[in-house]
C-alpha cells in the first residue's frame, strides 16, 4: 500500500517510536510535576523508586513471555509459519532443538541477550525492550542533573538532547525519549497552557496543521519511495534535512510522532477524547499487545490462513531434501480471518494485564521493598 495516510493504520513502525515518546514522557512526569511544587526531595525518592522498578518491570514478564514461545515451539506450533512462504513468519519462527539439554540452554541465552544484546530468538521484537530500559535510565538521570534548573531552560536542554540524537541517528529512541520530556515539561507549564487558552481558534488551526503533516510524513514507506509521487517529494526533502546515512522510515516516522504530538496540544479538546475509558483500555492492553502479536501471529493466524497441514519434504535430483513450502492462498483469507485474530490478540491481551502483569508487579514490589533503604536510614537525597 503506497497510499498516505492510510499506510500509518497498516504499519507497525511507528509503534516502536510512540513506546519510546511514551517512555520519555511517563519517566519524566512526577518528578516535573513535584520539581514545579519545589519538591525536589520527594521527586528524588520517586525516581529512585521508579529507576528500581523498571529492570524487574520489564524483565520479569519479558522473560515469562519468551518462556511461553519457548513451549509453543517446542510443541511444534510454529512449523506451518516455518514452513510458509512468508519471509517474515519463517525467519522470525524459533527453531525446536536437538534435545532438552540445549532447549534450556537456549531459552535461557536467548533470555540474557535480550538484555545484553537486544536479541531474542524466540522473539525478535523484543529487540527494543534494551534500548527502552536504557533510554529509561537516561531520563532519569537527566531529570535528576536538572532538577534546579528554571523550567524553562530544561525545557531548553530536552531540545538540546533531541538535537543531539537527531545528529546521531537514533531516531526511533533518543530523540523520542527527549521529545517525551520537552513536551511533558511544556504541558505543565502555566504559560503554555494559559497561551492555548486565550488563543483557542489559532490553536485549532495549528492543531489540525500539526496532525495532517505529522500523519503525512509518518506515512513514508518501508521501501521504493521514488514508486509516488508525495513519497518522492518527501524523500527529497528528508535527505536534505537529515544526517548522514539515515533510516529514511525510522525518522519519517520519529519526525511524524512529533508533529501528531504538537497537534495533539494544541487540541485539548483531542486529547480528552483520547482519554476516555475505551481509548485507556487499549492503551492498557498494548504492552501485552506487543509482546503476544508475534507467537499469535506465527501459530493462530498462520493456522487459519495457510492451514495444519505442514507440506512434505522433497528430494530434488541431486539428492537433497528441500522442506516443502506452504503458498499464500490469497489476501481474501487474510481478510476473511483477521477480524477473528485481532480479538483473539485482545483476549489474550486481557488474560495477561488481568493474571500475568500483576503477579510481575507483586514480584517487583517485593524485590523493591528487600533493598530499598527504610527512610529514615537515607538521611539527605541530594544537596542543592
Amino acid at each position: 500500500m503506497q497510499l498516505p495516510f492510510l499506510r500509518v493504520l497498516v504499519q507497525g513502525r511507528i509503534g516502536v517510536t510512540i513506546f519510546s515518546f511514551v517512555t520519555g514522557y511517563v519517566c519524566a512526569l512526577k518528578p516535573i510535576k513535584l520539581y514545579r511544587q519545589n519538591n525536589q526531595d520527594i521527586a528524588f525518592t520517586s525516581i529512585a523508586k521508579s529507576a528500581l522498578r523498571r529492570v524487574p518491570r520489564l524483565v520479569i514478564p519479558c522473560a515469562f513471555a519468551t518462556f511461553l514461545i519457548w513451549v509453543m515451539a517446542n510443541l511444534g506450533m510454529f512449523l506451518v509459519a516455518k514452513q510458509s512462504d512468508c519471509w517474515w513468519c519463517g525467519k522470525t519462527a524459533p527453531d525446536r532443538q536437538a534435545n532438552a539439554f540445549l532447549s534450556v540452554k537456549h531459552l535461557v541465552q536467548n533470555i540474557i541477550s535480550t538484555w545484553a544484546y537486544g536479541r531474542n530468538a524466540y522473539d525478535g521484537n523484543q529487540w527494543t525492550l534494551l534500548p527502552l530500559l536504557k533510554g529509561s535510565m537516561e531520563v532519569y538521570v537527566y531529570i535528576i542533573a536538572t532538577s534546579y534548573i528554571v523550567p524553562q531552560f530544561r525545557m531548553v536542554l530536552s531540545l538540546i538532547m533531541f538535537a543531539y540524537f537527531w545528529v546521531g541517528n537514533d531516531s526511533a529512541f533518543g530523540m523520542q525519549f527527549f521529545w517525551g520530556v520537552f513536551l511533558c515539561d511544556l504541558q505543565n507549564h502555566p504559560a503554555a497552557t494559559e497561551w492555548l487558552t486565550r488563543r483557542t481558534r489559532l490553536s485549532k488551526v495549528l492543531a489540525v496543521i500539526f496532525l495532517f503533516l505529522g500523519f503525512y510524513v509518518a506515512s513514508y514507506p518501508e521501501g521504493h519511495p521514488e514508486w509516488a509521487t508525495w513519497s518522492n517529494y518527501q524523500h527529497m526533502v528528508l535527505k536534505n534535512i537529515l544526517p548522514n546515512d539515515p533510516d529514511f522510515p525510522r525518522y519519517a516516522s520519529g519526525i511524524g510522532l512529533e508533529l501528531i504530538t504538537l497537534g495533539l496540544h494544541f487540541s485539548p479538546g483531542l486529547r480528552d477524547i483520547l482519554s476516555n475509558k475505551v481509548f485507556l483500555w487499549f492503551g492498557k492492553q498494548s504492552f501485552a499487545v506487543y509482546l503476544l502479536h508475534g507467537p499469535l501471529l506465527r501459530s493462530v493466524l498462520c493456522w487459519m490462513v495457510y492451514g495444519f497441514r505442514v507440506p512434505p519434504s522433497i528430494t530434488n535430483d541431486k539428492g537433497e531434501t528441500i522442506q516443502g513450502t506452504l503458498m499464500f492462498p490469497g489476501a481474501v483469507r487474510l481478510m476473511v480471518f483477521l477480524p477473528f485474530w485481532l480479538p483473539l490478540n485482545y483476549g489474550a491481551a486481557m488474560l495477561w494485564t488481568g493474571y500475568v502483569d500483576p503477579y510481575c508487579a507483586k514480584l517487583t514490589e517485593k524485590i523493591v521493598g528487600k533493598v530499598m533503604l527504610a527512610r529514615d536510614e537515607k538521611g539527605v537525597l541530594l544537596p542543592q
